[in-house]
């Protein structure tokens, strides 16, 4: 009887409350918040349309992923006039040969499975610096305020290129790993267990300077808010001094290509 009375009051609540809830009036706090973002924009719309600057900089971060690798960046743009942005860009990415995979290979007795980078010579890592400008092309007076920019930019490069070390057994009754690399392990009867990882080969870093250039479209959300949201796609061309060594099977080279796509967050003020 007790249950019975208990769960009479929980559904008698419930039904009250929802109740109550249908018969109150509809709470005007949304509706206010949007009429205000709304008069805000339409603000903003017109300053612009007169030739005002609306923002002075924007501060973006964001995530890249390219045909031959990936990595973050941070940007730093400051408006120059309604249309011109001026960029100051910084890049942190890791660059694979598109031919780059990797197989599964036996283990310490065959008992583990562990992966290795076929033919890899080297990872190779990238800081890149650059300067450029972004213009409006479309978007300008667009409620939803979404607005297309064209941009290009160019700077240096610092490859940081390191060497791609594996773990192998000399021979098949030799239970002690010793380090190698390609192509020192073909044809050489050595047995591979793994690779040594990220923390590897750093004391047998080599730098490579270069020049980087791009241009890209920017699609750019919330054009009006302080928060920045973007997608960006483009093309990327890196030129180094020396060549670089990324796979044993691939001719090496001095000049890149690729094709990228990036998402970005941030704010203006």
């Amino acid at each position: 009887m007790a249950l019975k009375k208990l769960l009479f009051l929980i559904c008698f609540s419930t039904a009250t409350v929802t109740l109550l809830a249908q018969q109150s009036p509809s709470p005007t706090y949304n509706k206010s918040r949007s009429s205000a973002k709304k008069d805000r924009i339409n603000r903003m719309m017109k300053m612009e349309e007169e030739g005002d600057l609306v923002f002075d900089h924007h501060s973006v971060f964001g995530v890249r992923i390219a045909t031959d690798g990936y990595g973050i960046f941070y940007e730093r743009g400051k408006f120059k006039s309604v249309r011109k942005t001026r960029l100051l860009q910084f890049e942190l990415n890791e660059k694979k040969d598109p031919k780059d995979h990797k197989v599964a290979v036996g283990g310490f007795n065959g008992y583990t499975l562990n992966s290795i980078a076929i033919g890899r010579l080297n990872n190779f890592y990238q800081f890149k610096a650059a300067i450029g400008e972004q213009y409006l092309i479309g978007g300008k007076g667009n409620k939803n305020g979404v607005a297309v920019t064209a941009l290009y930019s160019g700077g240096a490069s610092i490859g940081l290129l390191k060497p791609y070390l594996l773990h192998v057994y000399k021979d098949q009754n030799n239970n002690e790993l010793s380090t190698s690399t390609y192509p020192e392990i073909l044809d050489s009867g050595y047995l591979v267990n793994d690779a040594l990882g990220f923390g590897s080969g750093w004391d047998k870093l080599s730098i490579k300077p270069g020049l980087n250039a791009k241009t890209a479209i920017r699609f750019d959300y919330g054009r009006f808010n302080q928060n920045v949201t973007a997608i960006e796609v483009g093309i990327t061309a890196e030129y180094y001094f020396s060549k670089i060594p990324l796979d044993y099977l691939v001719k090496q080279k001095n000049l890149f290509f690729n094709a990228y796509i990036s998402i970005m967050f941030g704010r203006r003020k």
